[in-house]
């Protein structure tokens, strides 16, 4: 039997803290992803909509698949894919995979976030990729849709940093319906909706971008991207519009998530 000395027994101590960080930071939190579900409905016929958050697709992993998977047997009624699903235009082909792995008849819309324009992807070649999905890629733009005997809108703002995003332009010629969802990639955004709000009832904002944070330790965030605001995660309820943050999918700049699990939505409405 080896007998351990004080310093040895620290020192192993150590390094297994630092393996076991590096396995959650690396793998866990980046792949087992967290499922969520809120049930905000007031109507006797709910919608059951799905969030897509910050893919940041450099490969198709098991996880993704494993996302796709659970999608097509929730089958949730919409799909909202809300920004930073790539950063390059050749990445298309990965969204377009991914995207073909999800039952083509559950309808899709979706937003920019701020790295397909940092990223200079080509925005047509990316509608069209998501149009042959049944997505609609909308940019300060609004659809009006039927389902279950209800008119549901959705408004799509351009991104915050990267884009132009445009309230106003975006409720050009809306549809007037029960229920009004807002995707915006940068939650900070949303301040500017409150003071543009009017009369209109948005009855949630649906946002990404901060990944959770990405990195946190002991509730400490080191960084937050521009167009975050005092925002981080989850629900913002103090004022209307609500709001709900999803902490995405992917990881920029460092491969890492560490306090910020990869995260999906679902809703119902």
């Amino acid at each position: 039997m080896i007998k351990l000395t004080r310093r040895k027994f620290i020192k192993r101590g150590i390094l297994v803290s630092i393996g076991l960080v590096l396995l959650d930071s690396l793998w866990f939190e980046k792949y087992v992803v967290e499922w969520n579900h809120f049930d905000i409905s007031k109507s006797e016929d709910k919608i059951k909509i799905l969030q897509i958050s910050d893919l940041h697709l450099n490969q198709l992993t098991y996880s993704h698949k494993s996302i796709a998977k659970k999608i097509n047997s929730i089958k949730p009624d919409l799909i909202f894919i809300t920004g930073d699903s790539v950063d390059k235009t050749e990445k298309i082909r990965l969204l377009d995979e991914f995207l073909e792995l999800i039952d083509s008849s559950i309808k899709k819309y979706a937003i920019t976030g701020n790295w397909e324009y940092w990223g200079k992807v080509n925005l047509t070649e990316l509608k069209s990729v998501y149009s042959k999905n049944n997505c609609e890629l909308l940019i300060n733009e609004n659809r009006t849709i039927s389902i279950k005997k209800r008119e549901i809108s959705i408004i799509g703002i351009d991104d915050f940093v990267g884009g132009n995003a445009d309230f106003g332009k975006a409720i050009e010629n809306l549809k007037e319906s029960k229920t009004n969802i807002v995707l915006s990639h940068c939650p900070k955004y949303r301040d500017i909706i409150t003071t543009q709000i009017g009369n209109l009832n948005i009855d949630l904002v649906l946002s990404g971008h901060t990944h959770g944070g990405q990195i946190t330790f002991l509730g400490i965030v080191p960084f937050k991207p521009q167009g975050s605001g005092k925002y981080l995660k989850g629900w913002y309820k103090e004022c209307e519009p609500k709001m709900y943050i999803s902490k995405g999918i992917g990881t920029s700049i460092l491969p890492i998530r560490l306090g910020a699990r990869a995260e999906m939505v679902t809703m119902d409405v």
